[in-house]
């Protein structure tokens, strides 16, 4: 009778050691490069709707910067320039909430350190739309982090 009860307790043990294992395999997913640019997309917004200075220059590079197309009435394109550094001041001295960008991403192509994202959006400002385009952004992964080295939108 004992070696029953000895047998059945490590098969008992066993199994169930093998059950934790595989509900534990099942609910991982290895993160695949498209999912970790898209998660630094998703974080840059998050960081402009909070206002975060800090979260918004960890998304970017030293050197980064962003340009801004517009077309007026009369048809004139313009392109503006501005640094992430300025770009992250304007957005930090927002109140929370204030900026809210939406966008739904359509593109990813990664090659080893270097990445491209094409992501039409939506741009609400204090909770009232106030304009949508493309953002395309450049990203360069940095000792394994992806950063945006440059990010050109219209509107």
């Amino acid at each position: 009778m004992s070696s029953f009860i000895f047998f059945h307790y490590h098969f008992m043990k066993r199994a169930f050691l093998l059950l934790v294992v595989v509900l534990c395999m099942s609910d991982v997913k290895a993160q695949t490069p498209e999912d970790s640019v898209k998660q630094l997309v998703f974080e840059l917004f998050a960081a402009m709707k909070n206002s975060d200075s800090n979260r918004l220059k960890k998304c970017f590079t030293d050197s980064a910067f962003l340009q801004v197309v517009t077309t007026d009435s009369a048809g004139k394109t313009t392109i503006r320039t501005v640094h992430s550094k300025k770009f992250i001041n304007q957005i930090s001295a927002l109140k929370k909430g204030s900026a809210d960008e939406h966008a739904t991403i359509d593109v990813v192509k990664v090659d080893r350190e270097i990445a491209m994202v094409w992501a039409p959006y939506q741009f609400y400002f204090n909770q009232k739309f106030s304009h949508s385009g493309v953002d395309c952004f450049q990203m360069v992964r940095i000792a394994g982090i992806w950063k945006i080295q440059y990010l050109l939108y219209n509107r």
